[in-house]
């Protein structure tokens, strides 16, 4: 049995593009002690793969990171594997604000160093003792002190389409950098209260336990990240604090939060927030574009890549020999070629 997609991508997308079966979209994380990640991954992904799960999931000797779908029809059973599994019986499933049944087309499970990475030298501190966890009630509340500052933990492009009210937003295109940006950024500061918040709560997990070891003796974490608190405020009835999209890393790209259009078009500068990979495959640059410029450009970022799409596939294929393409594209919000970036 491969443990291990064999069928062509594009393929993989137009069936689950075709596909009317309801899924579930969640992500979910722990820290945790795993001896043999290979063999971990092996039964994990076998075990998933018969519930028909899709997606993209990191395995490391830290623990376990997990963005996926489910079919709705096997979502109970799926619940039930975690829950009588050992190590990670008590994670919480953080469910997607929109639901999208084409959000991933295939299982992806990887063998990791880390499941975030994060560049820090983890025997220098304890990762399990980060920040106190804020529901969405308490993180408003501690947001009125002002003494409290806000820290968004997240990359430059997440944080352009959506982000909380008067939150430090540093200007990064990995969670590498932040970590060491925002600890410069809040030098002489170590006794305000300091607020981390992600997608999620993965990056604040390993984030406010760092920033303790550095002497911040006030930290906090909002639980859950975004996705939670956008739910606990719906459930609630809260003031909601957060502004425009939550971006996701998966095919939808964002899920809406708030009406609130922050950010706009890179290529003419009209009000959007509709993130979009660049259509020609050498380039795949990550950039927001309007429905107008889509059609102009034909999804692409520019007219260089334009004319390239209109090329033959073998001639195509010839000029992107070489060049590393993926998803680690999403830094290219930075390329000359956008006119009205942030």
């Amino acid at each position: 049995m491969a443990l291990h997609n064999r069928i062509n991508g594009k393929l993989l997308k137009e069936q689950i593009a075709k596909s009317k079966q309801k899924r579930s979209t969640l992500s979910f994380y722990k820290y945790v002690k795993i001896t043999n990640p290979s063999e971990f991954r092996d039964t994990f992904y076998k075990e998933l793969e018969a519930l028909g799960v899709l997606g993209r999931i990191y395995v490391a000797q830290e623990g376990i990171n997990a963005q996926i779908s489910v079919p709705n029809d096997t979502f109970d059973l799926f619940q039930t594997y975690l829950q009588d599994h050992a190590l990670i019986s008590d994670v919480r499933l953080n469910l997607a604000i929109q639901h999208d049944s084409k959000s991933f087309f295939k299982l992806k499970i990887q063998v990791k160093d880390k499941i975030v990475a994060d560049g820090l030298n983890d025997r220098s501190f304890d990762v399990t003792k980060g920040g106190k966890h804020l529901s969405a009630a308490d993180f408003n509340h501690l947001t009125q002190d002002p003494s409290t500052i806000v820290v968004d933990m997240r990359n430059h492009y997440e944080s352009e389409v959506g982000h909380f009210r008067d939150a430090v937003l540093p200007d990064v295109d990995t969670f590498r950098e932040a970590l060491l940006k925002v600890e410069n950024m809040l030098n002489g500061q170590e006794d305000k209260n300091i607020i981390l918040y992600c997608t999620g709560g993965i990056r604040c997990e390993k984030a406010s336990a760092y920033y303790k070891h550095k002497g911040f003796t006030k930290v906090y974490q909002l639980d859950g990240g975004i996705i939670e608190y956008a739910r606990q405020v719906e459930k609630n009835g809260l003031k909601n604090r957060f502004v425009g999209k939550n971006f996701v890393f998966d095919e939808r790209l964002g899920e809406r939060i708030t009406d609130e259009v922050i950010s706009r078009c890179h290529q003419c500068g009209e009000s959007c927030d509709s993130h979009t990979n660049c259509k020609n495959d050498g380039c795949h640059l990550l950039f927001i574009q309007c429905e107008r410029c889509a059609q102009q450009y034909k999804g692409c970022c520019s007219t260089e890549c334009t004319e390239i799409i209109e090329l033959p596939a073998d001639a195509q294929k010839t000029l992107r020999q070489g060049i590393s393409k993926g998803r680690q594209v999403y830094r290219k919000g930075r390329s000359e070629k956008l006119l009205f970036k942030r």
